[in-house]
């Protein structure tokens, strides 16, 4: 599912320095667009502002831009447009208003002055108030990137640089309150040390001997021929620890670490074994003892990252482990912001630490495609890049607040066929498999629109026919459409041989790259979501193959044969087809009611459905796609989804349109009865008598249905993210929780979640997962691959009896707090109980590298 941005109904009114405009203004006169190039866009200050929730009684918003010209120039009545992101929605209050705002393409807007609007004088100020749909929860719904074109100068775009948002001074939207957070946290508890699981994720078996090694540079590694890029990759890890990397030899005696071979374990299986005299890894496959070398990696103590060691102390461990579920998968989206090769490489580093062992790379969407095809450059040249264009034939148009400047934000940019090759080789190397996306047949604007450019360049140069044989769309179709993110030309044409040829073409370019690689593949996915209603209706090319094949009886029809034809593609090459739910879902249509039923024809395809949809009517589709015999890996949006918000809370960035995901969500996600996980509805709020009832009546999953639903997926969407910085705040600590459901044994408080056994056994579960994080696990990653800019929780407080309590979701992390309005430092005091100083208290949760949450303040009267 590729997150919804949220719908604006805007109404405009605007007043010039105080007083309103008259729709009867004169127009301007000529003069003023002709001087409009010496007006400096940089003096041109706008800022946002919430002015009221649920205006007028209803679902919708009223906020205020604000123009000031700060410059010495007046900006011209006309001659200019304003180019900016939000929703297409945007309408002025009233015919003949002085501004009118028409959507180009998806959240792609442009705002220009009608014959009603003056020149804005320098000093002056106008207010453009509007309303919007929904409520304001944070800022990834208020307009965003503004930039100015001028008439006279149409293919350049001036940054408004100038442009802020000012936070709501009240909570008018039920924002999370700092007591809310210390209720959640009051159930977790501090644990001792030596009550943790020093592996993690949780192990299969694991027993703590009591007894120690002491690990130094000396200890070599002595490992089985099968395993010497093992080998290698720990001896690499411990170089970093002590300063010079171990021996790795084929023999040896003493003090060693022991990589050896075991016949007769799972495939990821593997036992670790820590005595004083040695440590034994044994597993059957490299792999496994690839998972028993991460699982000796997380019993290394934290701060020996920090700096250069002489010896490091193991605790005496016998583990004997296997994964729960086969494909533990994370999906990085880099098509609507792209991420550097450099960053991918960290966070694959980051997945095999904690053994997830599937990269899903959705590598194109609307907004951009990232990856070099040999023979056809425009993919990158033209859909690798975002910038302000007139034709969209050197690059697309900006998106998602990308901005007027092609080349200068994340946009823009692609993988090489080096890089891919790269990225492969590493994901190999961590036994990591890594499943390309190929988005198709919907939101693939970015490739429509690069194989036009395509067509053009060819067309100019007299070549007709190898101009249409990667062609995606139908010249000639009329349909009208929009698709959930309001793009309107976004749809591959699949009645075109030429969309196949493409498609093949892509194909094995890409498995071209994983021969040189000598990576796995053993699947492509391809997308089949979000396509809309209207597609391929009126198309000529669409008639003429329904005229010629009897199996198309109707335009739905299109769906089954497009993938059909895409399944018997990986076929002829040993593949099998990977798509979103939809590819495998057939439309019902009974007295005029849609309703989606799981295709019986593809169910013997061995096809593998990522499905997401768990809301509304659609909660129990994992389970009826399972049951009915397709392999499912569940990505549920309620308690999977990375870019969702952590909380309801205006400084909390991420969408919202799914709810909200905390690190606990994945943690108390029970993938074999996952209704009962249903904690909370999108508001988080806690779900109603009727909700839970509703589930009840829902289709379960049959036992024998268990084996399809084959692992676990974590995606996260990157709408919001645009650095790497801010991928690693959504990502950590949620991904924790992932890794743990994935890996881990089935716990046994999930079975009846409601007895009071279970109660206890889930917040005995959760405090000691909290505390692996909190004291281990995120303090190594403060150093692990470099350092990860995990989110750190703020600090939940409240006050009682005139003294202010607080407390904090991750043990091991420590509470600062101030009492005279500053913003608390490393070096303020340290919470140790009740803060009994009046007034405002000011609270920030800090992790032991210094970094800090974000600032709590509670009133204490």
């Amino acid at each position: 599912m590729k997150s919804i941005l949220a719908t604006f109904l805007c109404v405009f009114v605007l007043c010039i320095s105080g007083s309103c405009q008259n729709s009867s203004s004169p127009k301007p006169a000529p003069q003023q667009a002709a001087n409009a190039t010496k007006f400096d866009a940089n003096h041109l200050q706008l800022t946002w502002e919430v002015l009221e929730e649920k205006f007028q009684g209803k679902n919708q918003t009223r906020s205020v831009l604000t123009f000031k010209n700060t410059g010495s120039v007046a900006l011209p009545a006309s001659g200019w447009n304003l180019y900016f992101h939000s929703s297409p929605s945007f309408k002025p209050k009233e015919e003949g208003a002085p501004l009118k705002v028409e959507p180009i393409n998806g959240d792609y807007l442009r705002m220009s002055p009608t014959a009603g609007f003056t020149a804005l004088a320098p000093g002056a100020s106008a207010r453009v108030e509007f309303v919007a749909a929904g409520q304001i929860v944070n800022e990834s719904r208020a307009p965003r990137s503004f930039y100015l074109v001028w008439d006279s100068e149409p293919g350049k775009g001036y940054t408004l640089e100038n442009f802020s948002i000012t936070k709501p001074a009240q909570n008018q939207i039920g924002w999370i309150e700092p007591k809310d957070i210390f209720e959640q946290n009051k159930s977790i508890k501090n644990l001792p040390d030596a009550q943790l699981t020093k592996v993690f994720p949780t192990p299969a078996q694991y027993k703590e001997t009591g007894a120690t090694f002491a690990l130094t540079p000396a200890v070599a590694i002595v490992t089985d021929n099968a395993f010497q890029r093992e080998a290698a990759h720990l001896a690499e890890h411990l170089g970093l620890i002590f300063g010079q990397k171990p021996a790795v030899k084929n023999a040896g005696t003493g003090k060693v670490i022991k990589l050896q071979k075991k016949a007769g374990l799972a495939a990821e299986a593997y036992e670790l074994n820590v005595t004083p005299q040695e440590i034994v890894i044994s597993a059957t496959t490299p792999a496994g003892v690839f998972y028993g070398i991460q699982s000796l990696k997380t019993l290394i103590p934290a701060s020996a990252l920090a700096k250069k060691q002489t010896s490091v102390t193991i605790p005496g461990v016998q583990v004997a482990d296997a994964p729960r579920f086969g494909h533990r998968a994370y999906m990085m989206d880099v098509a609507r912001n792209f991420q550097p090769k450099e960053q991918v490489l960290k966070v694959l580093d980051l997945m095999a630490l904690y053994k997830l062992n599937v990269f899903h790379f959705h590598l194109n969407d609307d907004e951009g495609w990232r990856i070099e095809i040999p023979g056809l450059p425009e993919l990158t040249e033209v859909g690798g890049r975002r910038g302000h264009t007139v034709d969209e034939r050197h690059s697309l148009n900006p998106a998602l607040g990308s901005g007027p400047d092609v080349d200068k934000s994340s946009g823009s940019g692609f993988y090489t066929r080096a890089d891919y090759v790269e990225i492969l080789k590493y994901a190999r190397d961590r036994h990591i498999k890594v499943i390309p996306e190929i988005e198709t047949p919907g939101h693939a604007r970015a490739a429509i629109k690069s194989m036009d450019a395509r067509y053009d360049r060819l067309m100019k140069e007299g070549k007709k026919a190898e101009a249409e044989q990667y062609l995606l769309r139908d010249p000639a179709d009329k349909s009208v459409y929009r698709s959930v993110q309001y793009f309107n030309d976004n749809v591959i044409n699949v009645a075109l041989p030429s969309a196949y040829d493409f498609l093949e073409k892509v194909t094995d370019e890409l498995l071209g790259m994983y021969k040189e690689a000598g990576a796995p593949i053993e699947t492509i996915h391809f997308g089949g979501d979000e396509v809309p209603n209207g597609v391929w209706e009126k198309s000529p090319a669409v008639q003429e193959l329904m005229a010629k094949n009897a199996t198309i009886k109707e335009v739905d029809d299109l769906w089954y044969y497009y993938f059909r034809k895409l399944n018997d593609m990986l076929k002829a090459r040993s593949l099998y087809l990977s798509g979103w739910e939809e590819v495998g879902l057939r439309k019902v249509r009974t007295n005029g009611r849609l309703t989606y039923t799981a295709n019986p024809d593809f169910v013997k395809d061995n096809m593998h459905m990522d499905v997401w949809n768990n809301q509304g009517n659609n909660i129990d589709l994992a389970y009826r796609m399972a049951n009915a015999g397709y392999k499912v890996i569940l990505t549920n949006v309620s308690h999977l989804y990375m870019d969702l918000a952590y909380q309801k809370s205006y400084d909390e960035m991420g969408l919202y349109w799914g709810g909200y995901t905390d690190v606990d969500k994945a943690f108390y996600f029970n993938p074999y009865d996952y209704m009962k996980s249903m904690r909370v509805n999108d508001d988080n709020q806690p779900l109603s008598a009727a909700a839970l009832a509703d589930y009840a009546t829902k289709e379960q999953l049959k036992p024998e249905a268990r084996a399809n639903i084959v692992g676990l997926q974590a995606p996260l969407w990157s709408e919001m993210v645009k650095t790497p910085e801010r991928l690693e705040y959504m990502l950590l600590p949620k991904l924790l929780g992932l890794a743990e459901r994935a890996w881990a044994p089935d716990p046994s408080w999930a079975t009846n979640p409601e007895s009071a056994q279970s109660k206890a056994g889930y917040a005995q579960a959760w405090s000691q997962f909290a505390n692996v994080l909190g004291k281990r696990e995120l303090p190594r990653l403060n150093y692990y691959a470099g350092g990860f800019n995990y989110r750190i929780p703020t600090a939940g407080a409240v006050v009682e009896n005139g003294k202010v309590l607080a407390n904090v979701q991750l043990p091991g992390f420590s509470i600062k707090y101030t009492t005279n309005g500053a913003a608390p430092t490393a070096k303020s005091k340290t919470y140790t109980g009740p803060i009994t100083e009046k007034g405002t208290v000011k609270l920030a949760v800090f992790d032991a590298a210094g970094r800090s949450s974000r600032v709590t303040t509670v009133e204490n009267k």
